[in-house]
């Protein structure tokens, strides 16, 4: 029995924004950016979001593909009955517990509120352990002051005119911001409703405080993911500068796994959408190269047919080659991109003009990278940075094939 499950609700019928749930932001389908907290949340057994709509299951397969991730994410029907513009979430959340015997604690998360991380997810199960709770929901806290109408004019709620507070002192009041709530399935069927009994809160960033509903949160909040992410002005004037593309092998262009035949042979897993995107850039003159610490043949061979311009097998210092290639071709440091998974990959991120790693690389290169993209490796991480440097050069690059 899974002790917690995450439950997202989309339904195909938007009024405000027609299939909001799969239009992108900042780059990707809104739903992907709950689904990487809740996937990513090692205290969340398994995923199940729960759609009305083929597009938007469609869209979450595809997800899945990406990240690798089938064995905690399943994509469910929901029934039309609680999908329609009158349905209560709690209708589907309802229907769940009823449907899915085999959890203890649910975690109802909301698609439309992006800015949620797995750190979220993490500390507040943590909060709902530590201290008892029946239920738990997320809030964020507001230095607001608010008034109210009353039969002698309006008044004050939470401060008091003849001493107003300083703002650093004043404590504010807690909001629910609607991005995710937990309870356990016993309370959920007996109370048909997300919170019961003794109830808890976890107080998220304040730019948490925004939830997709209208077209203007909309632009709100993508530009709080551009930057979070440091997709801003900066990472589009060192795109724009780049001439050549290097990139790991193991855990970039592959998952980094270690497969063997039954006679001991190596054998490795790699994308042909990466392949593809090698192809694009050089039909329009970027130069790409591999450089791997790997001495194995099977990496020649792959790179030998995607007509890599530089391959580099068993290098110790990868610095030092890269080096070495620039004068080769006369480029400078600044006109290099660079996608790396790993510590043996810092040395190069940190000097190059744009460095980037797959969403699943090492923690110490995720803080280094100036893009991280939203594919683990050997899922097209590396066809996705060949779309954002062609986007400097020719327009929707991003859908050619």
């Amino acid at each position: 029995m899974d002790n917690y499950i995450a439950f997202i609700p989309v339904r195909g019928g938007s009024k405000s924004i027609p299939l909001k749930n799969i239009r992108k932001i900042h780059g990707r389908p809104l739903v992907y950016w709950v689904l990487d907290a809740a996937v990513k949340c090692a205290k969340i057994d398994r995923v199940y979001l729960c759609t009305d709509s083929k597009i938007i299951s469609d869209k979450i397969e595809e997800y899945i593909c990406q990240n690798n991730c089938k064995e905690k994410l399943r994509c469910i029907d929901r029934p039309p009955e609680t999908a329609t513009d009158n349905a209560s979430t709690e209708s589907a959340l309802v229907y769940f517990g009823q449907q899915y015997a085999d959890f203890n604690h649910i975690i109802l998360i909301q698609a439309t509120s992006p800015l949620l991380t797995a750190d979220d997810l993490t500390n507040a199960i943590a909060n709902y352990e530590l201290n008892g709770y029946d239920s738990l929901l997320s809030v964020v806290r507001q230095k607001r002051f608010c008034w109210t109408k009353g039969t002698d004019g309006f008044s004050p709620i939470n401060y008091n005119v003849n001493s107003r507070p300083r703002r650093q002192e004043f404590d504010g009041y807690l909001v629910e911001n609607g991005a995710f709530y937990i309870n356990t399935r016993e309370n959920l069927l007996r109370d048909k409703c997300r919170l019961s009994g003794k109830i808890g809160v976890y107080e998220m960033s304040e730019d948490a405080y925004f939830e997709i509903d209208e077209p203007s949160d909309w632009v709100i909040i993508e530009q709080l993911l551009k930057n979070r992410t440091g997709h801003n002005a900066d990472l589009e004037s060192k795109l724009s500068r780049i001439k050549m593309l290097l990139t790991d092998c193991d855990g970039v262009l592959t998952d980094g796994g270690m497969y063997y035949s039954e006679n001991g042979d190596e054998l490795k897993k790699f994308n042909t959408k990466d392949g593809n995107g090698i192809q694009m850039l050089r039909n329009h003159g970027i130069f790409t190269g591999i450089i791997t610490g790997e001495s194995v043949k099977l990496n020649l061979r792959r790179a030998e047919k995607l007509k890599i311009d530089e391959i580099h097998i068993g290098v110790q210092d990868k610095a030092e080659v890269v080096g070495s290639i620039l004068e080769k071709y006369n480029l400078s440091w600044d006109e290099v991109a660079y996608i790396g998974d790993d510590t043996n990959d810092l040395s190069v991120m940190k000097k190059v003009g744009l460095s980037c790693c797959p969403n699943d690389a090492a923690e110490c290169v995720r803080r280094t990278a100036d893009y991280i993209s939203p594919f683990n490796g050997g899922a097209g991480v590396v066809r996705d940075v060949a779309e954002k440097i062609l986007s400097r050069i020719i327009p929707n690059a991003e859908v050619q094939i």
